[in-house]
């Protein structure tokens, strides 16, 4: 599966597909999981600053909420595809279920570049999206999130059009608040922190030690920056992350050997996870190509920016000294790739483990939210890693069980447990 020719539904559909074969499933219940529940498309009608007007086509997908209200993100990207929207529904089904967390998958998306957009433009984006799928969005209904390019600021918003939609308080309607808005402590740095917990279990597991680990990052934006900013806290090494540069339109690699400095670097990095090129270059980084990540001699590389970026293409450049593979971001190994990255026996972390911190800290906001009590910090990561741990084990062990690759046990224990949900419900 080429970069070019790449369709992250056409993956996602594969994926369960290979695990559909395995479990033996039904047609019906095939059937079932196999596509999206719901679908909706909207035009969001924006007037600009310039005093022009335009269209912004908005989606919102609700893959399976056998298991419980839908959740998923909510990405401003200008590439946005409705085939990207589906295959992050459909994961989120999966992850949700890993973690066993109470909740089905959606996800939605807007056509738009926020770096090309004001403030108000883009709070009139996320006013008109709710204004369109209101009345398919709510606290028991399909909770939004932050996904690429959509911040805390963006969840209040769209929070704000909701309530006065509804005329009432509802702070369970979307996570990712501010911090005093009804979010939750720990929520922006739960993607990466959970990373990390399950990374440490998988040492433990190969019997490495965390003080001599090394590893390369693809990313600085939300999940990639607390994953570094954690791994290298509890003892690990960072030697290079990478992120897109806007003015060059085009990603680049910052290599430090001796372990980059994530305090310092942070201070040259804008909100969107775009490190200043000149300015790390001065401060010593080597800059090279957006891929060379990939190619680092480390133990351990953290795929945590978009879809697709390790393939047939490229799998051959992952250097024999990688051990660990956890992914950071959705779908990032194609399945061609996958094949051969358990041939060579590296430990894979899949997504739907890797990356689950983010909505079970989400999952902690709705329950805080509804509630109308929060946590401490330290008390909601301490809930994070308990989970996390729970989840990495339960993969882990069918693993060994079933001699499986970690994806594959991963998947299983997910389609199994939506699929019996969906059961029990008598829809299949």
């Amino acid at each position: 599966m080429s970069k070019t020719s790449f369709n992250p539904f056409v993956m996602a559909q594969t994926q369960f597909n290979k695990t559909a074969d395995v479990l033996e499933l039904d047609g019906p219940t095939r059937d079932l999981l196999y596509h999206p529940m719901k679908e909706y498309q909207c035009s969001i009608p924006i007037h600009m600053d310039d005093g022009s007007k335009r269209i912004f086509r908005g989606f919102r997908i609700m893959h399976n909420n056998g298991r419980g209200p839908a959740k998923g993100g909510i990405r401003f990207h200008p590439q946005e595809t409705i085939d990207t929207i589906r295959a992050l529904a459909m994961w989120m089904t999966w992850k949700c279920a890993v973690a066993d967390i109470p909740l089905g998958g959606s996800s939605g998306g807007v056509i738009c570049d926020p770096h090309n957009l004001s403030m108000r433009e883009q709070e009139l984006i996320c006013r008109g999206w709710v204004r369109q799928l209101c009345n398919n969005l709510g606290p028991n209904i399909d909770v939004p999130e932050p996904d690429i390019m959509t911040s805390a600021q963006h969840m209040l918003w769209m929070l704000d059009e909701y309530e006065t939609i509804r005329g009432e308080k509802l702070p369970g309607f979307i996570t990712g608040k501010p911090v005093g808005m009804g979010g939750s402590l720990a929520r922006k740095e739960a993607p990466g922190f959970g990373l990390v917990f399950a990374l440490r279990e998988a040492l433990k597991e190969l019997e490495m030690k965390l003080e001599n680990t090394t590893a390369s990052v693809q990313g600085f934006g939300m999940v990639a920056r607390s994953a570094v900013q954690l791994f290298q806290q509890i003892g690990g090494t960072v030697k290079c992350v990478s992120c897109w540069d806007q003015n060059d339109q085009t990603s680049y690699c910052y290599r430090k050997n001796e372990g980059i400095d994530f305090e310092t670097l942070l201070t040259v990095t804008d909100v969107f996870g775009g490190i200043d090129k000149a300015k790390a270059a001065d401060m010593g980084y080597e800059i090279l190509p957006g891929d060379a990540w990939l190619e680092q001699d480390v133990d351990v590389l953290i795929p945590a920016a978009i879809e697709n970026q390790i393939t047939a293409e490229n799998v051959d450049k992952v250097s024999k000294k990688v051990k660990i593979i956890a992914e950071g971001a959705n779908g990032p190994t194609s399945p061609d790739a996958d094949s051969e990255i358990a041939e060579r026996g590296v430990f894979m972390i899949p997504d739907l483990l890797a990356n689950s911190g983010g909505v079970i800290c989400s999952y902690f906001e709705q329950v805080q939210s509804n509630m109308n009590y929060y946590w401490e910090r330290d008390e909601v990561l301490g809930k994070l890693d308990v989970k996390m741990t729970a989840a990495f084990e339960a993969v882990l062990d069918m693993a060994r069980k079933r001699n499986m690759y970690m994806r594959d046990a991963a998947y299983s224990i997910a389609v199994v447990r939506v699929a019996q949900a969906c059961k029990d419900r008598g829809w299949i």
